[in-house]
């Protein structure tokens, strides 16, 4: 169906050797919306991109903490993003590294392609063969794009939304997204999607300097689930900094991240079992045994994961407090 969509637009430069037969064969057809952005606030730059086309976050969104951020999409060169990455660490301006990029690629007119630094610097580029609707809009501190769109409203609606939008980066992002798709979208309808966020300053560790990486491989709403995705994400570093306060003994903001990730997500019961047993061992036992007992009565293998948390002493229970842990939600009556 792709190639039907695209013969007509394609067969002119086809034949007339402006592109190859192995350059169309070859290449993705990720036509999609997508936005690159920094925050220098929270330190943090980030690209975000939805598509009607399979894991479009493994060849549209590049990142790299330190350097920048590449959103390569429309008939993907896939290089672009590796390759604008490299050229930006080497402290080359976004906007020359793009003309670089374009400069060794026949088919340049069929790409878009932004590129971020660390420093803010953004360039864009949109083919004059990009398959419309098609254009970018560069603000201060972001660059919005898209090709292959229902209408001219998609690329003005992701502006405006990131502009208005609040809070932290990957949300004004996500909010972009959304705003394309109410806008219309791809004229395809969803696919796929994927967020990916960095720090502007590394820390040389890896797994820290990569804030965010979410993906959506194949999803009929996949910017909705995108938006759910980056939720959980939220809800499980209240978990994480629940963890962290038990650790130092401060269990008041134990307790409170711990509730805040049940707010957001009230029927996971992974999120009740961990805070009821981080109750249990700060000796709040009689509070957690509500909790055992909503989970319990739901998935009864939680019983059994909760004894085998007792030998490594990560579950810190008595025999009697066991008892007591292994009779939550069971009417003894009986």
């Amino acid at each position: 169906m792709k190639y039907i969509i695209l013969g007509a637009f394609l067969v002119t430069a086809l034949f007339s050797g402006e592109i190859s037969a192995q350059t169309i064969h070859g290449e993705p057809f990720a036509h999609t919306f997508s936005i690159v952005a920094i925050d220098s606030a929270s330190g943090e730059m980030g690209v975000a991109v939805q598509s009607h086309w399979f894991s479009v976050g493994s060849i549209v969104a590049w990142a790299r903490p330190g350097v920048g951020v590449v959103a390569t999409q429309s008939l993907v060169n896939v290089s672009f993003g590796p390759r604008g990455l490299e050229l930006m660490e080497k402290g080359i301006a976004p906007q020359n590294a793009l003309q670089t990029l374009l400069a060794s690629d026949k088919a340049a007119g069929y790409r878009q392609v932004a590129l971020l630094n660390a420093k803010g610097q953004i360039a864009t580029h949109t083919g004059k063969e990009c398959i419309a609707e098609a254009g970018h809009i560069v603000g201060k501190t972001f660059s919005v794009q898209a090709n292959m769109m229902l209408n001219k409203k998609v690329v003005p609606a992701m502006a405006a939304a990131f502009r208005k939008a609040k809070g932290p980066l990957a949300e004004r992002m996500i909010a972009a997204l959304e705003a394309a798709q109410k806008a219309g979208g791809d004229i395809r309808g969803q696919q796929s999607a994927a967020i990916k966020i960095v720090k502007i300053r590394p820390s040389g560790k890896i797994w820290e300097d990569v804030v965010m990486d979410l993906r959506v491989e194949d999803h009929p709403q996949a910017v909705q689930e995108i938006a759910r995705l980056v939720k959980v994400y939220r809800a499980y570093e209240h978990m994480n900094r629940g963890d962290l306060a038990i650790e130092k003994g401060d269990k008041e903001a134990a307790l409170r991240e711990y509730s805040a990730a049940e707010a957001m997500f009230p029927k996971n019961l992974e999120m009740k079992f961990w805070h009821a047993v981080a109750l249990t061992n700060i000796g709040q036992l009689q509070q957690a045994l509500p909790l055992f007992a909503q989970v319990f009565s739901k998935d009864g293998n939680y019983r059994t994961l909760a004894r085998r948390l007792i030998p490594n002493g990560m579950l810190k229970a008595s025999v009697d407090d066991l008892k007591r842990i292994m009779n939550a939600g069971i009417d003894l009556r009986r």
